[in-house]
C-alpha cells in the first residue's frame, strides 16, 4: 500500500464513522421513543385490564407484544451501530499502525 492510498483509506474510515455516529443517535433515539410506546401500551392494558395483578400483568404483556418486539428491533440497530463503529475503529488503528511501519521503513 502506498501512503497515499492509506491517507485515502483514513479518510473514508474517519467520514463512514462520522456517519456511524450519526446513526447511533438516531438509532439511539428510535430506540427511546419504543421504550416509551412499550411503556404506555403496557401501563394502558394493565389498567384496563381485570384480575388479579398476575393476571392484568400477563394481559398487559401480552397487549404489548407488538410493542416489546418493536424495542427489541430497535436495540438490535443500536447494538448493530456500535459494533459496526467498533470495527471501524479497529480498522483506523491497523491503518495508522501501517503508515508508522511505512515511515520508520523509509526513514531506514
Amino acid at each position: 500500500m502506498l501512503p497515499s492510498e492509506i491517507v485515502r483509506e483514513l479518510q473514508e474510515l474517519t467520514a463512514m464513522t462520522r456517519k456511524g455516529v450519526e446513526a447511533l443517535y438516531e438509532a439511539e433515539t428510535e430506540l427511546a421513543e419504543a421504550d416509551r410506546d412499550l411503556d404506555t401500551v403496557e401501563a394502558t392494558a394493565f389498567l384496563g385490564a381485570q384480575g388479579t395483578v398476575a393476571d392484568r400483568q400477563a394481559l398487559a404483556r401480552l397487549e404489548a407484544v407488538d410493542a416489546r418486539w418493536r424495542r427489541d428491533v430497535c436495540k438490535a440497530k443500536v447494538n448493530r451501530v456500535r459494533v459496526k463503529l467498533k470495527a471501524l475503529e479497529g480498522e483506523i488503528i491497523a491503518n495508522a499502525t501501517m503508515s508508522k511501519i511505512m515511515q520508520a521503513e523509509m526513514k531506514l
